[in-house]
């Protein structure tokens, strides 16, 4: 599963309730200096007469450092929890059950009231997953309740239950609603990220497919005016063929530029007048098609892109006598003569791929038996939708 799948921004899938609540990795939780500060002040309500009633025993005992440690530990649990943030889940896991078994120890051996249960469920819903919050938070309630009915403080402490209970409900919508936020934020960085790839594989794409046709074409129409000049001296013919260089050049220019900027549209017909000129300049017999009527018109710019790779492989590895090209509504063969008996993907029929991929399309290289290469690219037509069952019309009342 890609990363970016893994985000969910809320609670409506069984993964999601699973979930580490940091999927952060720069985010370290509450600040570990600040907080033991804030959490100190936070205690202090529950700190103060608890050990005001442990001090007002008129001596020390068993009992009383026993309770002591239970209240303290408690509480150092809730200043240290943000240290376990980064932790493994079953450490954190761990330790939020110890911390609400031992507020259910000082309720039971101290006396306290139940809302002193509230630090342990808080820090649960924060440091957990929702799922095991859920889970161990409601058990906690439930002891609690029933070392009340054992204490016979159930109607005085039923309250502060109901209080807990809700009160760690909103903080555990609190602490969803942060993760989910945390989540598009990480989600907001990814598409980012995938934007940024995508443009620049379009431009990568966009500059391969036209940078290579451009320039194998002035290649050979240079080498055919040197050619020309050094076998017949004929300049009037090899001054024309420097004019159509330079006119490439320029187009070529134009081009790069308006790939740069995402304006530039390939035209099927002008594809096929560039590759007729392209393979006569080298010597190469095109059999190609006059007119493209017959494609359907929203596949032609992609194969013009299919014919404009095509013709560079053509011009650049086949040694090929003769390039045939055949166009139907919603395909494209280019065949050639050449010596190549095997396919060689590389860049340009990755490229081509991924475009004919991007609309539902396929492309197939094979070799021929004799020597030379088949390019197919295809382009199924969207499935029609399912035509309405027709309803007969009855007359008012179903009388005939």
């Amino acid at each position: 599963m890609a990363k970016s799948e893994r985000h969910r921004f809320g609670l409506n899938s069984r993964e999601a309730w699973w979930d580490d609540p940091l999927p952060d990795p720069e985010n370290n939780g509450p600040d570990q200096v600040r907080w033991p500060i804030m959490g100190a002040v936070f205690l202090l309500p529950f700190l103060i007469p608890v050990t005001k009633s442990l001090a007002s025993r008129p001596e020390v005992d068993a009992e009383v450092v026993f309770i002591g440690v239970l209240v303290y530990a408690y509480a150092l649990c809730y200043l240290l929890f943000p240290f376990v943030f980064r932790r493994t889940r079953p450490v954190k896991l761990g330790f939020g059950i110890g911390m609400n078994l031992l507020g259910l120890g000082v309720v039971a051996a101290a006396s306290a009231s139940p809302f002193i249960l509230l630090y342990g469920t808080a820090v649960m819903v924060f440091l957990t997953p929702a799922a095991w919050a859920v889970i161990v938070d409601l058990a906690t309630l439930a002891v609690g309740a029933l070392l009340l009915v054992a204490d016979g403080r159930f109607q005085d402490g039923y309250g502060d239950l109901i209080t807990v209970g809700s009160v760690t409900l909103a903080m555990f919508f609190m602490a969803n609603l942060i993760r989910a936020v945390r989540r598009l934020e990480l989600a907001n960085k990814e598409i980012a990220t995938l934007a940024v790839t995508n443009e620049r594989q379009r431009v990568a794409r966009d500059l391969h497919d036209l940078l290579g046709h451009s320039l194998t074409t002035i290649t050979v129409k240079a080498g055919l005016a040197r050619r020309v000049l050094e076998s017949a001296g004929d300049i009037p013919r090899a001054v024309e063929e420097i004019r159509e260089v330079e006119s490439l050049t320029r187009s070529a220019l134009s081009d790069v530029r308006a790939t740069v900027s995402e304006y530039r549209e390939v035209s099927l017909s002008a594809e096929l007048v560039g590759a007729r000129a392209a393979l006569r300049a080298a010597e190469i017999d095109p059999d190609l098609p006059h007119a493209v009527d017959n494609v359907r018109p929203e596949f032609q710019t992609t194969f013009g892109y299919v014919l404009r790779e095509a013709v560079t492989n053509v011009l650049r590895h086949s040694g090929a006598k003769q390039v045939k090209v055949r166009l139907g509504d919603t395909w494209l063969e280019i065949e050639d003569d050449g010596t190549a008996a095997e396919v060689v993907p590389g860049n340009g029929l990755r490229g081509l791929t991924e475009r004919l991929a991007a609309v539902g399309g396929t492309l197939r290289a094979s070799a021929r038996p004799g020597g030379g290469l088949l390019v197919r690219a295809e382009i199924p037509l969207p499935e029609p939708r399912a035509a309405a069952p027709a309803v007969r019309a009855e007359p008012a009342g179903g009388l005939a």
